[in-house]
């Protein structure tokens, strides 16, 4: 069965190696880094305790340092489930959601014109480069001098020049054997609209051969020679090989960059990219003069987490850059985010590499903002915010923005970010102390209880008290898995700052169904047994009832009902004061000290202990308080012993 083109290049790419191969084995979480997609596990080809099997998941590449066994995800799913490719295929499209493509008896003949375009392509790209290093190159070859380009950039990039005739690539190729008809295919010619004989598309131009991720040429781009060229830059139409809105320049060289741990850079223009390449970011890419898109940004994402958009310093780039704001913010995942290298005003990356080096690059990178920063600076950049109605309107931009974000757990912390960045603008002056408190308006905060004062969820800020509680429950469901599946809902919402809390509640959440019999063994086949013991040795998780006692079903439902509930009282209480103290400046009257005083109230309450003593007591004959249960069980034992009863 022959596959249409491009079909196995659009299954690779919507699959992550990483996930074929966890099917089948256990990743070391020592050696494994997942953020680079660097993951190591014992091999499942041969008998082995040591983690010898290598995923490279940015380059779709597997490799046993022990057996040697290499390959794909197609050549794995090959090997493990022993079938033929066509089986392979079908197993992992069924897994990306792609439809099998019906046997096409012309299937194959698409796929042989391709590479009967791709071999017409190949030829320009040697006959723009034979012109390059021709007399009818030399101004070309001074100007690429004169931008800091010699030969061996040149060469790398396999930099051609298309001379200013009318038919001068068309005669090449025709006199080769090429076909007019493929010619025009490749969009290396047009037809004439007179009547003429077809001309060449690119004419008097400095030429960029476009590669795809297997290294084939697809497209050129052409920088115009001629200062009163229309178009400055053009590119290639569309074709059967050249989609511009799936394609990046420098793509192939990119990936394997970014896969060794360079930071992936995109540019706006090939000149920016091949000078970014020159001073050691061999990781930089431009898309094909649009803006970018989303399969290219998906495309990014799968070479790097948080790619650095490092667009012109001028007007046009800012709003080049807002633009991929709002493309990126209905498709942000945890951990899968922009960056963006501001650069000084009317220069671009070019600009700056030849005037500063790479340290001054490095130096913008470096300063990189997030996304989050980029969308406040659009919301607020030379406006006043001085009357309620105008702060209200800001307040309504950034909801409506993060209302844009699938990912709940990313729009939380956006909302909680443009809340604080708010809260900053509007008040100025945070850490001065308020005019009203300075005039004994407020009312002194409540004293801490002789029971409290040395707990440490009161000594530590509410930050650390919330991770306090949250290591608890966590213990308290390791301890009792029965409770997980009651309490899911509430674990799913729990917002965990501390990056090990979060990714023992993931673990928890995904294997929740599991069983209580084999829950905590999963999560430690997962994540380890380290973290487990580290949280287990925590004071106050080891004194925690659940903790003390494993497995006691009504302990452990107890103890989470009260630290889930704890934990929503104080994020309440945190959003009233938070909410209370920006509408200082606009109404500091006594309703907001009502709210205030109410709030603050509220987050003590929950601090406190919310359990009622339920335990029943006798009064001894010295008038000791006895716990009743205690002593029937003390009881019980003595006569087991044959000692017969206590006295009081």
């Amino acid at each position: 069965m022959s596959l249409p083109a491009g079909f196995l290049d659009e299954l690779q790419s919507r699959l992550s190696l990483s996930q074929v191969v966890g099917r089948k084995v256990l990743w070391d979480n020592r050696k494994s880094n997942p953020a680079r997609g660097d993951m190591w596990a014992p091999c499942p080809f041969h008998q082995e305790k040591t983690a010898s099997f290598h995923v490279d998941d940015r380059k779709g590449f597997y490799y046993c340092f022990g057996c040697h066994a290499k390959g794909d995800a197609i050549s794995f799913v090959r090997a493990t489930e022993n079938v033929d490719f066509i089986e392979a295929v079908r197993i992992l499209a069924a897994e990306a959601g792609m439809a099998m493509p019906e046997r096409d008896p012309q299937a194959q003949k698409r796929a042989d014109r391709r590479e009967q375009l791709t071999e017409v392509m190949e030829q320009a790209v040697r006959f723009f480069g034979l012109q390059l290093r021709s007399g009818a190159g030399e101004a070309a070859r001074d100007y690429l001098t004169r931008r800091g380009l010699g030969e061996e950039m040149r060469a790398r990039f396999e930099l051609g020049f298309a001379p200013g005739g009318w038919r001068a690539l068309w005669d090449h190729l025709t006199g080769k054997g090429v076909a007019p008809g493929m010619i025009l295919a490749c969009g290396l010619a047009r037809e004439s609209t007179k009547g003429g004989q077809p001309y060449d598309v690119f004419r008097g131009r400095i030429m960029f051969p476009i590669r795809d991720a297997r290294g084939r040429c697809i497209a050129f781009g052409g920088r115009a020679m001629d200062p009163g060229d229309g178009a400055k830059y053009l590119n290639s139409p569309e074709t059967e090989l050249f989609d511009k809105s799936r394609t990046l320049y420098n793509l192939g060289p990119a990936r394997e960059a970014a896969g060794k741990g360079q930071p992936l850079i995109v540019a706006e223009g090939y000149m920016d990219v091949i000078a970014l390449v020159a001073k050691g970011f061999e990781a930089a890419v431009a898309p094909l003069g649009t803006a970018v898109t989303e399969h290219q940004l998906q495309r990014m994402w799968r070479m790097a987490d948080e790619p650095l958009m490092a667009l012109d310093g001028d007007r046009a780039g800012f709003n080049a850059a807002l633009r991929v704001v709002d493309l990126a913010l209905p498709l942000l995942e945890a951990g899968k985010s922009l960056r963006f290298v501001l650069m000084p005003e009317g220069q671009d990356p070019d600009d700056l590499l030849r005037a500063g080096g790479a340290p001054a690059m490095q130096a913008l990178i470096d300063t990189a903002l997030p996304m989050v920063e980029l969308l406040w600076r659009r919301e607020t950049e030379g406006r006043r915010f001085d009357s309620p109605e105008r702060k209200a309107a800001l307040e309504r931009a950034c909801r409506e923005a993060t209302a844009r974000i699938r990912d709940a757990t990313v729009r939380g912390f956006y909302e909680r970010a443009l809340k604080d960045l708010r809260w900053q603008l509007f008040n100025p002056r945070r850490g001065a102390p308020a005019a009203g408190a300075r005039k004994g308006r407020w009312p002194p905060p409540e004293s801490a209880r002789p029971g409290t004062k040395s707990s440490l969820l009161v000594a530590a800020d509410a930050a650390e008290a919330m991770r306090l509680r949250e290591a608890v429950i966590l213990a308290a469901l390791l301890s009792c898995p029965d409770q997980v599946a009651a309490f899911e809902p509430q674990i799913e919402r729990m917002a965990c700052a501390d990056p090990e809390h979060a990714a023992l509640r993931d673990a928890i959440l995904r294997h929740a169904h599991a069983g209580a019999g084999t829950l905590r063994a999963r999560i430690t086949g997962e994540i380890g047994e380290d973290p487990l013991e580290k949280l287990m040795r925590l004071p106050h998780v080891a004194i925690s009832p659940p903790v003390r006692h494993p497995g006691d079903a009504e302990r452990a439902a107890l103890t989470l009902g009260e630290e889930f509930a704890k934990l929503t009282a104080i994020q309440g209480a945190e959003a009233e004061l938070r909410e209370a103290m920006e509408d200082i400046e606009a109404r500091a009257d006594e309703t907001v000290t009502w709210r205030l005083r109410q709030a603050a109230e509220a987050r003590n309450r929950a601090i406190r202990s919310q359990q009622e003593d339920r335990t029943e007591y006798e009064v001894s004959e010295n008038g000791a308080r006895l716990n009743r249960e205690e002593r029937a069980e003390f009881a019980a034992l003595l006569e087991r012993l044959g000692m017969g009863k206590p006295t009081r």
